[in-house]
């Protein structure tokens, strides 16, 4: 194991116990047992410590969903691990895109199993879309019975014809987010 995978994992265990904001330099080199300015010559910042973490999280997300036969089984898995990890999943999540870069299906290593399941990438989208809706709202404790509402979520989408989800004409969204 190459040191920048150690500092990486000693990030990973402060995250997952104490949460983001107990991810400093100072206290990963306290961890380590070394000086804070000894981790600089693995990575240049916390960002890049993040973005480094972030990747981790999509790389075990997507093994977590890899070969599940259908999008209950996705679902129930993309659920299970998310509220296992609910720092690192919300690191992961959370992280705006680097300007100029737009998502596409497949492009993200967790989002290919999804397109694997429905078989479109506009339906893999609004499943990605969905579980992740549904785990904020339950990490949040704003879910009452989440594993109904879970359920009926996952039978609703799976059940909707193809013709159902056409895209609705464009039209203009204003700020106060009316569709006019």
């Amino acid at each position: 194991m190459s040191r920048r995978d150690e500092i990486v994992g000693a990030a990973r265990e402060l995250l997952e116990r104490e949460g983001r904001s107990a991810v400093t330099m100072r206290r990963l080199a306290q961890g380590l047992g070394v000086q804070a300015p000894s981790l600089y010559k693995h990575v240049s910042d916390k960002d890049e410590l993040e973005a480094a973490l972030a990747d981790l999280a999509r790389e075990e997300l997507a093994a977590a969903l890899a070969g599940a036969p259908a999008l209950d089984e996705a679902a129930r898995r993309y659920r299970a691990w998310a509220l296992d990890h609910p720092h690192l999943y919300r690191l992961a999540t959370e992280r705006p895109l680097p300007d100029g870069v737009r998502p596409t299906a497949g492009a993200d290593r967790a989002e290919s199993p999804l397109l694997e399941v429905v078989g479109d990438e506009h339906r893999a989208r609004a499943a990605w879309a969905f579980a992740h809706g549904m785990v904020e709202l339950e990490l949040a404790g704003r879910l009452p019975d989440a594993a109904g509402a879970w359920r009926a979520g996952v039978e609703a989408f799976a059940g909707a014809p193809a013709q159902a989800l056409r895209p609705a004409p464009e039209r203009a969204v204003f700020r106060s987010f009316r569709v006019d």
